[in-house]
């Protein structure tokens, strides 16, 4: 995934110039908006403890300074809490101000265009699974399959989501299809930049579909590979922020 190096003198991915006609945010308040949002969601609760500063940085694919501002700006409005000690650290409020997460939320125009840019993934996630169940090698499915373990013990969201971007990063680099695994991993970086923070039960619930994944490429069953990366693709359209959203509105 693509590091933001800049604060909020840069643009996020979030309204950036690779989707048009999304509100442009800074990178700061992309993050208090993705962290927002998943508190107004309920994924993540109240008097839950977020990881510390760096791997929130690492998580969201933002640099730590825009991670430490932009958790600070939450502080300071009351969304989270920091508290002191061995056992402190940076906490969701047990009752955060609804009118400010209210104002954390995901245009109608965000939220088609992440829409596009999953059925965009999908096209090449489909692609490169194929041509991957054809051309991995050992190396690679024993790369790929430690990074499943990697997800099946991360402890948060953090952790999960650095893992899940090698993974795919990897069946793209397995593919063999040249510059056109550059254009995968582009795609790939644009959605993860909108990705929330999520329940780690509910990640290693993910992670099934990549465990089966390893098997079919191992068994150079491209049928059945490409089936199973097609699913793990079209649910982000139901899983990401604007279908929980949409659920939650009806």
């Amino acid at each position: 995934m693509t590091r933001q190096l800049e604060d909020t003198a840069s643009a996020s991915p979030i309204g950036a110039g690779a989707l048009a006609g999304i509100d442009r945010r800074s990178a700061i308040d992309a993050v208090r908006l993705r962290i927002g949002m998943a508190i107004s969601l309920g994924l993540l609760k109240p008097g839950e403890r977020l990881p510390d500063q760096e791997d929130v940085a690492l998580g969201l694919s933002v640099s730590p300074i825009t991670a430490r501002r932009a958790l600070a700006s939450l502080a300071d409005q009351g969304v989270v809490v920091r508290r002191r000690g061995r056992a402190g650290g940076t906490f969701v409020a047990d009752e955060p101000p609804r009118n400010v997460l209210a104002e954390l939320t995901a245009s109608p125009a965000e939220s088609q265009a992440v829409n596009r840019l999953v059925d965009r993934r999908l096209l090449f996630e489909c692609a490169v699974t194929h041509y991957a169940a054809a051309n991995v090698t050992a190396v690679q499915l024993d790369e790929l399959e430690q990074l499943t373990r990697d997800m099946a013990e991360s402890t948060d969201w953090s952790g999960y989501h650095q893992a899940d971007e090698q993974f795919h990063q990897l069946v793209g680099t397995a593919s063999g299809l040249g510059t056109a695994v550059e254009v995968y991993h582009e795609t790939l970086a644009e959605l993860y930049a909108y990705f929330i923070p999520y329940p780690i039960e509910l990640l290693h619930k993910s992670n099934c579909d990549h465990v089966a994944l390893v098997a079919a490429l191992r068994a150079h069953d491209g049928d059945t590979a490409v089936e199973i990366s097609r699913k793990h693709v079209d649910i982000l359209h139901r899983s990401m922020f604007m279908g929980l959203s949409a659920r939650t509105d009806t």
